[in-house]
């Protein structure tokens, strides 16, 4: 069986388009069969030496030579994007205003952003947590009790409200007079709520 001849220059094999001319180190007579960069600005203009000067070349080689560590930085960070400009997702060249993409504008089909999760935790939460009334939402606030709540519950937290704002305690401080007149037409309002809900269980 014939073995098919490998035509690919070994990795040590001189350039097979180098010039027929001698090593570019001083004093050096041998050929020139390999390429080495002149300097980072120019990649593509090179120095010509034999297997040994170039290995020397490349020992010395520092390609950030010069530069400060923040000029370095930059350089990284445009060869991530090959030296080409990059905007901001969603935003073009001409646009200078920053703006961030709108989740419900991205197709998200494998809830990777987890909005499906999120909507779901949403419905979960609000049909656990019991609907107060509509009616009972400012009284309640004004009393600063949570739904639910019990008659006793209510009676008790009104008892401390009464006490705090009374005017007597208050030296007569006509804030506290007004505070506790809508305590108490909010507790009313509550009282009269919990009762008649008492009288539907109980009947």
């Amino acid at each position: 069986m014939m073995k098919r001849r490998n035509t690919r220059p070994r990795a040590f094999d001189p350039d097979p388009n180098a010039p027929q001319r001698c090593c570019d180190m001083p004093d050096c007579t041998s050929p020139a069969g390999y390429r080495a960069p002149r300097s980072r600005d120019s990649l593509n203009q090179y120095y010509w030496f034999c297997l040994e000067h170039v290995r020397e070349y490349n020992a010395r080689w520092d390609y950030y030579k010069g530069m400060s560590p923040g000029q370095i930085e930059a350089h990284l960070r445009a060869d991530i994007s090959w030296d080409r400009p990059t905007w901001t997702f969603g935003q073009g060249p001409g646009q200078s205003k920053r703006t961030m993409p709108n989740e419900e504008d991205i197709l998200d089909p494998l809830d990777i952003l987890g909005q499906n999760r999120r909507a779901r935790a949403d419905r979960a939460r609000a049909q656990a947590e019991p609907r107060i009334p509509a009616h009972l939402r400012e009284p309640l606030a004004v009393l600063g009790l949570d739904w639910p709540v019990t008659l006793a519950n209510a009676k008790t937290h009104y008892r401390a409200l009464a006490r705090k704002h009374h005017p007597d305690t208050n030296q007569g401080d006509l804030a506290a007079e007004e505070r506790l007149k809508k305590i108490n037409v909010a507790f009313t309002i509550v009282k009269a709520h919990l009762q008649t809900e008492e009288l539907e269980k109980a009947g």
